[in-house]
């Protein structure tokens, strides 16, 4: 089963953002804030990260600098998830190592199928429904 870890500091969209992409079916882990992204990543291994940018304590970029600097968890694919959408938020979005940047407010079938676009780029073959 496609694993895939949340990392957003607020309670209300990251319970959204759990039961969305439960309900299609993904195994779905999440934490707070970029110490819990960087750790969670290590230790769940997820197939995809979706990631908050502005956050308490580390934030997204950081946190992706430090996901993409661990032989470990380099492989797997940073979505930012953020309300930022300047052009400079952006790339500095990819610079950090980002797959792919999605602009708040998302409706949730453009949050699951650019998570299977991701996926499928990735080259996991698993079948969602």
């Amino acid at each position: 089963m496609v694993k895939i870890l949340i990392i957003e500091d607020e309670k209300d969209i990251r319970q959204l953002l759990i039961y969305t992409l439960q309900y299609a079916g993904f195994t779905v882990t999440a934490g707070r804030d970029g110490e819990d992204a960087v750790r969670l990543a290590e230790e769940e291994m997820p197939d995809v990260i979706l990631m908050d940018v502005r956050m308490p304590r580390l934030d997204g970029y950081e946190a992706c600098k430090l996901i993409k600097t661990n032989e470990k968890t380099a492989h797997i694919p940073v979505v930012f998830l953020s309300a930022k959408g300047q052009d400079t938020e952006i790339d500095k979005g990819f610079e950090a190592g980002a797959s792919d940047y999605l602009l708040k407010p998302f409706t949730p079938t453009e949050l699951i199928e650019r998570v299977k676009l991701i996926l499928k780029e990735s080259g996991i073959s698993q079948e969602i429904d």
